[in-house]
């Protein structure tokens, strides 16, 4: 490599893409370094710390809540109460977006040791992703809680949450791992990507139901990867249903290949990538 960063022989002699897994498990140490000073360093100068992670998704809610309860009237189709389906919602999509935003600038962010020390990069890129994931568990408390106040209730499915918890982590990983590979090279591609998930915000059921959208539109609803996620976790954590197998198979396929095309673009890239930054 031409910018005379150390690099690990065992790592040459491997396929690229090998490389990048065995080097997650190898570092693993370190990994759960990253994941602890990014959640320490997100609550340290906050006055509410770690109680604003459950507070900014209840405030969300709230205010979209008053303004699609009163402006805008639908049935939902299973007859739940509309700040269940509402903060299901914005607590799913808000994992993705913020997951993917973390691990995508993560390469970015840490330029500075990147640039001395030889580290995985793509370690980085999961801590991000993990400690995003981190706070999505905390963020269940409070719609647990709701469940509990409003009087509907715990079902057992609740237990059944962290299997597609682990597979939406997978994929925000894989699609972060494809930010982070282009945003080194053009910085731009991270206000691209945030533009991307508004809009991909738009096409997730997370304030409306899809009985009222028209059908020649659904495709577009249904061919969004968070879709099958979403529809999941509702199921599990208040509806007390087990999603039927094509759901799991669609959640599983969207993880597994998001994971393996980010870590195969981002093994192809990464030696450039250090030398960039």
């Amino acid at each position: 490599m031409a910018s005379g960063l150390p690099v690990y022989d065992s790592a040459a002699r491997r396929p690229p893409l090998l490389t990048e897994f065995s080097n997650l498990r190898e570092h693993r140490g370190l990994l759960r370094l990253l994941v602890v000073r990014d959640l320490t360093v997100r609550y340290k100068r906050s006055a509410l710390g770690i109680w604003w992670t459950m507070l900014n998704p209840l405030l969300t809610t709230a205010v979209m809540f008053a303004v699609f309860s009163q402006v805008f009237r639908f049935e939902l189709p299973e007859g739940e109460p509309f700040v269940l389906y509402l903060l299901s919602g914005v607590v799913v999509a808000g994992f993705f977006a913020q997951g993917v935003i973390a691990a995508g600038s993560s390469i970015v962010n840490s330029a500075g040791i990147l640039t001395k020390v030889y580290v995985p990069p793509e370690v980085f890129a999961l801590a991000a992703a993990t400690a995003a994931g981190a706070n999505f568990a905390i963020n269940l408390v409070p719609l647990l809680v709701i469940q509990l106040v409003i009087g509907w209730g715990i079902p057992w499915t609740v237990v059944l949450v962290p299997l597609p918890a682990l597979l939406l982590l997978a994929l925000v990983t894989g699609v972060g791992l494809l930010v982070a590979a282009g945003a080194v090279y053009f910085y731009d591609v991270l206000d691209l990507t945030g533009v991307l998930l508004t809009l991909l915000g738009y096409l997730t059921p997370t304030f409306y139901p899809v009985t009222i959208v028209p059908d020649r539109f659904r495709p577009f609803i249904e061919a969004n990867p968070l879709y099958g996620f979403l529809l999941a976790f509702r199921s599990l954590v208040y509806l007390g249903r087990v999603p039927p197998w094509y759901v799991w198979v669609s959640m599983g396929v969207t993880a597994a290949a998001a994971l393996l095309v980010g870590a195969w673009a981002f093994s192809r890239s990464w030696r450039r990538l250090v030398v960039l930054l």
